[in-house]
Order: C-alpha cells, then sequence, then structure tokens
C-alpha cells in the first residue's frame, strides 16, 4: 500500500437504518455531529435511509414507499385516458 494516501480518522461509527431503526457499528471516516449510546457506548451517529437490512434485493420483500402521495397523483392524472370495461 502506498504511504500517506489513506485516511487516519477511522474510528468506530454507529449507522442507523431510519427505516427499521437498526442499528450496526463499523469503522468508518464518515464525519458527523450526532451520537448514539449503544451498549453503554457512546459512538458518532450517521443516519441511513436504506441498509442491508431493509433493502428489498436483501430481504426479499417489496415494499412501497409513497411519501409525497405520487402514485395517487398519478392515477388520477392518467384515470381521464382509461378505457371503460365492456
Amino acid at each position: 500500500m502506498k504511504k500517506g494516501i489513506h485516511p487516519e480518522n477511522n474510528r468506530l461509527v454507529a449507522f442507523k437504518d431510519m427505516g427499521n431503526d437498526d442499528v450496526f457499528i463499523t469503522k468508518s471516516t464518515a464525519e458527523t455531529k450526532e451520537t448514539i449510546e449503544v451498549d453503554g457506548v457512546e459512538y458518532p451517529l450517521v443516519k441511513l435511509e436504506i441498509s442491508r437490512t431493509s433493502h428489498p434485493f436483501y430481504t426479499g420483500k417489496s415494499k412501497l414507499i409513497d411519501t409525497a402521495g405520487r402514485i395517487d397523483k398519478f392515477k388520477n392524472k392518467y384515470n381521464k385516458f382509461k378505457k371503460p370495461a365492456k
């Protein structure tokens, strides 16, 4: 390995999946101002929208997240083009 190109500030960091509140700890250089206590030890906290514990590829479960009613807006917009049933 080349000397002097790798970050020196790697430390244990807690990553929290906000979708299912799963927390896992690993080494990282990610910067954060928040902390979390896990098993009596305080770690820097990085919040994630999705992780291996909630991503459909890893879980095998499809989960639909409709944050702004986008699906309903789409259906309402294109309902006028719907052909009547015979």
